[in-house]
C-alpha cells in the first residue's frame, strides 16, 4: 500500500493553493466544502475563484508566488500551468516539512486527493494510487448510485443521539448491539419511522453468541456474499495458524485474535454472547462441527 488513507480534521487546517485557473477551481470546489482556512495565490484569477474570494470563503492574493509563501501551512496544492515552477515549489515545501500536492505530477506529491463520494458525515474515498484515475471515477459513479442521499440526514440523526446511547447503555458491547439492531431495522432510510426504529432498538439487548467455522484451505474470495456481514461483526478470531492476508482483509479489523483454545473456552465465549470465527484444518473443523451443531460452516457458495 503506497498511499495510506487518512481523514484529516479540517478545523483550523491552513491550506495554500497556488494557481487560480480551471484546475485550481476544481480543487477549490472540494476544499471549500471543508472547514479549512484557504489562501489562494495567483497572478491571474478566473471567475470561479474570484467568486469564492468575494463570498469571503478564501483569502486571495493576486500576485506571483514567492519562496517566502511556502511556510506556515499544513497542506500546499500546486496547480499552476508551469510544471517547472510546481516542481520547484514542491521540493521547497517538502524540505520545509509541509505536505504538498503537485497536480498531475505524482513524483512531487507527498499526498494525493482521492475521488470522493460525499454523504455528509459518511465519506467514501477511492484511490488507484494515481495509476487509473478514470477507473476510480467509474467506481465512484457506482457508489453514487448505490448510496442514497438519505444517508446524510440519517447520520446527522445518529450523531445527535450518540451521547444519549452512551448514557443509557453502560458497555461498548451493548452500544454496538444497539446500533446493529437500529441499522438492521432502519436500513439506509431516513423517514417518519426512523425515530421509532431508534427507540425500539433499546428493547431486549441480549446478545446471541455465534460460531463461524472456516477450513484454512478454503479460498476466501469464493465465499458467498452473505458471509461478509458475518465476518465484519466478529468479536474474536481463533485460528490454528496465522491468518491469510486475504482473510485478514475481510474480517473485522479490531476483533481479538488468539490461538485456537480448548472447546470449553469456546463454549464459554459463545454462552457470553460473543461472535467467534474458528479457523482450522479439515479434521479440526469436522470435530468442531460435531461439538457445536449450531455453528455456521463457511464454504464457497454456502453457509
Amino acid at each position: 500500500m503506497q498511499y495510506f488513507p487518512l481523514f484529516i480534521d479540517t478545523v483550523n487546517l491552513n491550506v495554500l493553493l497556488v494557481g487560480a485557473g480551471d484546475v485550481a477551481s476544481r480543487k477549490l470546489a472540494l476544499l471549500t466544502r471543508t472547514e479549512a482556512n484557504i489562501h489562494v495565490i495567483a497572478p491571474q484569477v478566473n471567475t470561479e475563484v474570484r467568486h469564492y474570494a468575494d463570498a469571503g470563503r478564501i483569502l486571495l492574493s493576486v500576485r506571483e508566488v514567492v519562496h517566502a509563501d511556502i511556510q506556515n501551512y499544513d497542506l500546499v496544492y500546486l496547480a499552476t500551468a508551469n510544471d517547472d515552477l510546481n516542481a520547484e515549489l514542491a521540493t521547497l515545501a517538502t524540505a520545509r516539512g509541509i505536505w504538498v500536492n503537485a497536480v498531475d505530477n505524482p513524483a512531487f506529491c507527498r499526498f494525493i486527493t482521492p475521488s470522493i463520494v460525499d454523504r455528509g458525515r459518511l465519506v467514501v474515498a477511492i484511490s488507484t494510487a494515481g495509476a487509473a484515475p478514470v477507473f476510480a471515477r467509474t467506481i465512484r459513479s457506482r457508489l453514487e448510485a448505490s448510496l442514497p442521499q438519505s444517508l446524510k440526514p440519517l447520520f446527522d440523526f445518529v450523531a445527535d443521539r450518540r451521547v444519549e446511547v452512551q448514557d443509557k447503555l453502560d458497555s461498548t458491547s451493548k452500544r454496538r448491539l444497539f446500533w446493529e439492531r437500529f441499522f438492521d431495522t432502519n436500513g439506509d432510510r431516513f423517514d417518519n419511522r426512523t425515530l421509532e426504529h431508534y427507540q425500539n432498538a433499546f428493547d431486549s439487548l441480549v446478545s446471541r453468541g455465534e460460531i463461524l467455522l472456516l477450513d484454512d484451505s478454503t479460498q476466501v474470495d469464493l465465499l458467498p456474499l452473505a458471509a461478509m456481514p458475518l465476518l465484519q461483526r466478529l468479536d474474536c478470531i481463533y485460528s490454528q495458524d496465522k491468518l491469510s492476508t486475504e482473510l485478514t482483509e475481510m474480517v473485522r479489523r479490531d476483533a481479538n485474535r488468539a490461538e485456537l483454545p480448548a472447546l470449553s473456552e469456546v463454549s464459554k465465549a459463545y454462552d457470553q454472547g460473543m461472535r467467534l470465527l474458528l479457523v482450522a484444518d479439515t479434521p479440526k473443523i469436522n470435530q468442531l462441527k460435531a461439538h457445536f451443531p449450531m455453528a455456521k460452516h463457511l464454504r464457497p457458495g454456502a453457509i
